[in-house]
């Protein structure tokens, strides 16, 4: 298959260290026509972009994760808003809120979404938003400041998701929609307007059926797409078509 629009990707990840360049390469001809690899902190960020420049269908995300923000020091706006002006970055991300680990203390995790919504805003960029168990919070904080974007891996309700849609938003969905306990986003997948829906990997985690259990990429991404046809009634390359100009309109490229 053909017009892969990868729309959230760590290619950064120790997980591709021994091969990295070899599996970047052959990506284009595996149909994928475009990656966003999304930094989580400062450093991952430096190498999303690092990894734009060297390849033309790569553009960067760079943003602090909820993960990360307790280990972030100092102030940390001056840096990031340099990396967001870089011509290679299309987003703020990955930012938002993680309820279910709590690597960092919740009164942290808020202001650190907060402040780089604001910024986001700012630079006029999307924002590209974590969120897992921290729904009502996120969804306080996307509404006060209505940011254009995409909630990735999208794990709330079909409700939710309209409450997202209202906003102007879009909802991101990839590798979950083909696991066995796949009710809830295959909901959420009918409930999104076909110009609403982006597709990803969130590599190298989330890999779909049948590879379960190893290290995801880009090229994976028709399997989701097969499943999301299904339920959408069309085909796995219409999927593929749509998400792929939806992801040019919401990060201003031309893929």
């Amino acid at each position: 298959m053909a017009d892969i629009y990868d729309s959230h990707a760590h290619y950064n990840d120790e997980a591709f260290d021994e091969d990295r360049a070899e599996l970047l390469n052959s990506l284009p001809e595996k149909g994928v026509c475009a990656v966003i690899n999304c930094g989580t902190d400062i450093a991952t960020s430096e190498f999303s972009l690092a990894l734009a420049r060297d390849y033309s269908f790569i553009r960067a995300a760079c943003g602090i994760h909820p993960h990360e923000a307790a280990a972030c020091k100092g102030d940390y706006l001056p840096k990031l808003t340099e990396m967001l002006k870089d011509e290679k970055c299309v987003a703020v991300g990955e930012i938002g809120l993680d309820y279910h680990y709590d690597f960092s203390p919740r009164d942290i995790q808020l202001r650190f979404f907060e402040e780089q919504i604001i910024l986001a805003n700012k630079l006029g960029l999307p924002v590209i938003v974590h969120d897992r168990e921290s729904h009502e919070d996120t969804l306080n904080l996307l509404k006060k400041y209505k940011p254009k974007g995409v909630v990735h891996c999208f794990s709330g309700s079909a409700e939710m998701a309209k409450e997202v849609l209202k906003l102007g938003m879009y909802i991101g969905l990839g590798g979950a929609v083909t696991f066995k306990n796949a009710r809830r986003p295959l909901e959420v997948a009918v409930a999104v307007p076909n110009d609403r829906l982006l597709i990803e990997t969130d590599c190298p985690y989330m890999t779909p059926v049948p590879f379960r259990g190893r290290r995801n990429d880009s090229s994976f991404i028709p399997y989701a797409a097969e499943v999301l046809a299904q339920v959408k009634n069309t085909s796995a390359e219409a999927i593929l078509e749509m998400t792929r100009q939806n992801a040019n309109t919401l990060f201003g490229t031309e893929y």
